[in-house]
């Protein structure tokens, strides 16, 4: 259903600096990089994470509401993922922990302010 989700900077060496270490834990790399876009995945044809510049120039500008969710794997892997995220620069919007039953999740703002979460069902 997902084909790839991007999201804005205003910086695209500062933040593949913060999302090449972060999603390489997840076993993501870049597999295609054109610039202003660098979009992040196991393999092309799978599922893509990307950043950007955006293409009208104007200042990229997180949504209130919107947020990116990535599979973690596994309780551990959130709590893993959420910690290099932080180490990498991130700010914290929900410590890692079971919102509802059955559903494991944390929450942080990247380096541009963008709200994403890694989750774990089950």
């Amino acid at each position: 259903m997902i084909g790839y989700t991007t999201v804005g900077t205003t910086d695209m060496e500062k933040a593949k600096s913060f999302y090449t270490p972060l999603l390489a834990e997840m076993g993501a790399k870049v597999v295609m990089d054109m610039g202003r876009l660098a979009l992040y995945g196991i393999a092309k044809g799978q599922p893509m994470f990307g950043v950007c510049l955006p293409y009208d120039t104007q200042a990229p500008n997180p949504g209130n509401g919107n947020m990116v969710a990535l599979p973690a794997g596994s309780r551990e892997g959130v709590d893993k993922l959420y910690a290099k995220a932080i180490e990498l620069g991130a700010s914290s919007e929900g410590e890692p922990g079971e919102r509802i039953p059955g559903f494991y999740g944390a929450y942080f703002r990247d380096l541009d302010g963008n709200k994403l979460a890694f989750y774990h069902m089950g």
